[in-house]
């Protein structure tokens, strides 16, 4: 088969998941990568998907570090991407049912480990449909086994239409079927849900490399909350983003008055997130889920030239000093904070809601992505915290995406990115559990046994 086929239909894929709008067609493309291909269709389909989900990572970092250096990551770890793809192309070959239920188990070894990066997730296609809301019984994991039964609908029931040549008949009923199902899913109502309680988000909009070299936000966060509570009174928690301040500002407690503060704090050697109140901080947690190659570098002993040498091609001085990870999730009170990168966890989140957590607030720092579309990326896919876990979502950001998003996926309000500012906004502290926080990622092992049967009805000699 040609070689434009597979990354054809990898690129058509990856123009179907966040931020694009194109959701509704992932299963088409899906549908031909399931049917086709083994190991080297697998690397190129990998290929093609890879090179244009992650397109952002070159396009930000060559333009917010103003050298081709930025743009050294980018091929590795599509290359790295690709041969995994490979791999489960390999095994599945001639096997759909087996390719699409080892393709979700794939998505979720990817969240764990040393190097994890959640990425890609097929269930991410959904985020704007209304039934993202399956996502609060079986995560994203669940979303992703839809997508792929719907690309599976596809293949068959099209595949027998085809050589039937009878829209009138079983295979047509059957296609009809399958459409409606995903036509539903996009179309699925949802009941309203209003908040009683007020938040205040502050966005600074502070380029991180002046913040590197010592620039102090301190004033320009306690100024837009000035405001903010100005226009907001009622507000009960003020959210600041990550890594926002290096130090609590004085006079803060008599801004705040009762309110309580969420804000990020730099410590130097950990991502911290801290609840003050009443001129102390009452708790902190620091983030778990550390950035590979940015936060924390893994084999420095081995490797440490190699990132002595990249770093510095980017303007980087001084020793290399990755951060300390923090211990557990533990909730700030009623908060399930959490930071940044963590979003693409569903386990984070989950974690957070099991010890507790009654509304989650999400501080990031999602300037690094630059211009490109990275930030709104990671911004569409912490957004189903939210419905997997049936709590209303803070989300503040240095540049955005400052956003409360209800339990239904909902956005309800939003700030522009790119521009200093403050969002205020209505929430709730919610209680009640859903099945994905009690369950957990049951729809993983649903996978595998698909995987495992796909495998066996191909020795029978069933193609689906």
């Amino acid at each position: 088969m040609r070689l434009w086929v597979p990354l054809l239909l990898g690129g058509g894929l990856a123009l179907c998941l966040p931020p694009s709008p194109l959701g509704f067609l992932a299963p088409l493309p899906l549908a031909g990568l399931l049917f086709w291909g083994g190991l080297g269709f697998g690397f190129w389909a990998g290929v093609g998907f890879w090179g244009v989900h992650l397109v952002w990572l070159p396009l930000s970092f060559v333009l917010l570090f103003e050298t081709p250096w930025g743009a050294v990551p980018y091929l590795p770890l599509v290359l790295v991407k690709a041969v995994l793809w490979a791999g489960v192309f390999g095994l599945t070959r001639g096997r759909p049912l087996a390719r699409a239920g080892l393709w979700v188990v794939q998505e979720y070894l990817t969240s764990l480990g040393e190097l994890a990066f959640p990425w890609g997730f097929l269930g991410y296609a959904l985020v704007e449909a209304p039934g993202r809301m399956l996502a609060a019984l079986g995560g994203v994991y669940l979303l992703s086994l839809g997508v792929l039964g719907v690309a599976l609908g596809l293949l068959y029931w099209g595949g027998r239409l085809w050589a039937e040549g009878v829209l009138f008949s079983r295979a047509g009923l059957g296609l009809v079927g399958v459409l409606g199902v995903w036509g539903a899913l996009w179309f699925w109502p949802l009941p309203q849900e209003v908040g009683n309680q007020t938040a205040l988000l502050v966005q600074g909009n502070i380029n991180p490399l002046r913040k590197l070299e010592g620039f102090p936000a301190e004033e320009i966060y306690q100024e837009l909350t000035r405001q903010g509570l100005r226009a907001y009174p009622e507000a009960a928690v003020v959210v600041w983003p990550e890594t926002a301040v290096a130090h609590l500002p004085p006079g803060l407690a008599l801004l705040l008055g009762p309110r309580e503060l969420l804000s990020g704090l730099e410590t130097g050697f950990s991502n911290r997130r801290v609840l003050f109140k009443e001129a102390r901080i009452v708790y902190q947690y620091d983030k778990n889920r550390l950035v590979p190659f940015g936060e924390r570098f893994p084999w420095d002993e081995a490797l440490r030239p190699l990132y002595r040498f990249f770093f510095r091609a980017l303007g980087f001085e001084g020793e290399l000093v990755g951060r300390t990870p923090g211990q557990g999730y533990a909730p700030l009170g009623r908060y399930g904070a959490f930071i940044c990168y963590e979003s693409v966890f569903p386990s984070v989140a989950r974690a957070l809601v099991l010890q507790g957590a009654e509304v989650l607030v999400l501080a990031s720092n999602d300037a690094w992505y630059g211009p490109s579309f990275g930030g709104l990326q990671h911004f569409q896919m912490g957004r189903l915290r939210a419905v997997e876990t049936g709590r209303w979502l803070l989300r503040a950001g240095n540049d955005g995406v400052t956003a409360v998003v209800d339990p239904y996926g909902r956005v309800t309000a939003r700030l522009p990115q790119r521009q200093a500012g403050f969002l205020g906004s209505s929430f709730a502290y919610r209680q009640a559990q859903t099945p994905y926080v009690r369950l957990g990622d049951w729809a993983v092992g649903l996978a595998g046994l698909l995987g495992l049967v796909g495998l066996r009805r191909r020795a029978k000699g069933a193609i689906v």
